[in-house]
């Protein structure tokens, strides 16, 4: 028999051609791999494949890549020479920025948050004032003089402007703007009363006294309260300032310490491997950062001191200042309303009844005498302390003069106490225009004495913020290129 050769084709899903002499055999269905076999309770389970480690972040690589730099000495040069820019451009900055702020509030306290304190006090005195003219010319009668009238009108254009002022420079929304508006809504209304009882006084009518004893009420119990309101929210932004712009920048101090360790470290480390005493970028960069330094704490010494002296010599005193003219006023007024009231308005006390009015004049004396005697003691020079001393001699004059006008309403001399009171010579009117003017001018005084010291602080200050900027910058440029100096040395 012959040979029988069997050639073996690999098993396709494709039929061979045909004649090709093979045969077709049949396809092999394909077969499912068998279930794994059940884990037995209790086994051990088995190993997990280890987990791809997570991929790392740019700031890792990075960290990495600055070890490895860390190693050779140009690449701690590099970093060496990076946090030296950095914390000398960090020093400029806050203290650029620290000083700006101090800045604007030492020129807030002297162009802004004072001067409309002093305006708050004005709105107080010439309302005030207008009150107490409006009493004196309603008891001359048909006699008013021109004197007293164009008083009473100037105090009341004077209020109007400083409102005016005061809701320009007031900020929006503020409690100081509900106070200003609830004033202008209030003067027109008492300016009304006033011309009433005017009216009805010159025709003769005693209703015109139950007018200007209202007018008065409204005055004494909502215009004057919410005058005084307005300098007391004043005088508190004012104390704001201050306390924003006394304040030591400790932490640009801070920085420029830090900064200039920093570079007296790397000048000395650059001295030991190199033996060389000075490099001139360091030295730059250390001279700026010294400057600053110098500049920010002997600047702001100097405008601390000055806005100091301006606070204790000048704002102290002329709040107290402003506390007695209030005060004279008050006891004027209620002067005034005694006559005209003339017995109709009476308060109780203890056991005993009083004429309101005098009784309320009497605690506005004693008030005005208290005002007096610090002011005294705040006046730092002879021409502060004159004007005082002379208006504590007018209020006691004043006193004996008022005395003796009492005197004479309770014996029935109802017309010499008037002239007492009112009269053209000898009257209680000639001692309150003597210490008004006094204080007038102690206030002017005080003013000036403020406003020169307050100047000083503001003008200590001037060209700090933008130096401290320019010289960092040019500090941090020299900290680079005494680096970079030092770099050029390793191509």
């Amino acid at each position: 028999m012959g040979e029988v050769t069997v050639t073996y084709t690999p098993r396709s899903s494709t039929p061979p051609p045909a004649g090709s002499g093979l045969p077709i055999l049949p396809a092999v269905p394909a077969q499912a791999s068998p279930p794994a076999p059940a884990r037995p309770p209790g086994s051990p389970a088995a190993p997990r494949p280890s987990p791809q480690s997570p991929r790392r972040t740019a700031f890792a690589e990075g960290l990495d890549r600055l070890r490895a730099a860390a190693t050779t000495e140009p690449g701690r040069l590099r970093i060496i020479g990076a946090l030296l820019a950095l914390l000398v451009v960090a020093f400029g900055s806050v203290t650029a920025w620290q000083m700006t702020d101090r800045a604007a509030a030492a020129d807030d306290v002297l162009t802004s948050s004072q001067p409309l304190t002093s305006d708050a006090a004005d709105i107080y005195r010439s309302l005030a004032d207008a009150n107490t003219a409006a009493s004196s010319g309603f008891l001359a009668g048909g006699q008013e003089t021109a004197t007293t009238r164009d008083r009473y009108e100037k105090d009341i254009r004077t209020a109007a402007e400083k409102l005016v002022n005061a809701a320009a420079n007031a900020d929006p929304g503020s409690p100081s703007t509900a106070t200003i508006a609830e004033l202008n809504r209030l003067l027109p209304e008492y300016k009304g009363l006033i011309e009433r009882a005017r009216t009805y006084n010159r025709q003769g009518f005693p209703v015109g006294g139950a007018y200007l004893r209202y007018a008065n009420e409204k005055m004494q119990q909502h215009m004057l309260p919410a005058a005084e309101d307005l300098y007391k929210k004043e005088n508190q932004r004012l104390e704001a300032d201050y306390a924003d712009a006394r304040p030591y920048p400790w932490a640009a101090i801070a920085l420029g310490v830090l900064a200039l360790a920093a570079l007296a470290w790397s000048q000395h480390r650059t001295y030991r491997r190199t033996n060389r005493v000075l490099n001139h970028g360091l030295v730059a960069a250390t001279a700026t950062a010294t400057v600053v330094l110098l500049w920010l704490v002997v600047g702001h010494s100097v405008a601390r001191a000055a806005l100091d002296d301006s606070y204790d010599h000048g704002v102290r005193s002329l709040n107290v200042l402003h506390d007695a003219r209030i005060a004279s006023l008050k006891a004027r007024g209620n002067e005034n309303l005694t006559l005209v009231a003339r017995g109709a308005e009476t308060k109780k006390v203890g056991d005993r009844t009083y004429d309101a009015y005098d009784h309320d004049f009497g605690a506005d004396i004693k008030a005005l005498g208290a005002r007096l005697e610090a002011a005294g003691k705040l006046a730092d020079d002879a021409a502060g302390e004159r004007p005082v001393t002379t208006a504590v001699g007018n209020m006691k004059e004043w006193q004996r003069r008022h005395t003796a006008a009492r005197e004479q309403d309770e014996n029935g001399n109802y017309q010499q106490a008037l002239d007492l009171v009112i009269g053209a010579k000898g009257a209680t009117g000639e001692c309150f225009d003597s210490v008004d003017a006094n204080l007038r001018a102690a206030l002017a005084h005080e003013e000036t004495e403020f406003r020169h010291a307050a100047g000083d602080g503001r003008d200590a200050l001037t060209g700090l913020p933008a130096g401290a900027a320019v010289l960092a910058v040019l500090g941090a440029a020299g900290a680079v290129l005494g680096i970079g100096r030092r770099l050029s040395e390793y191509r």
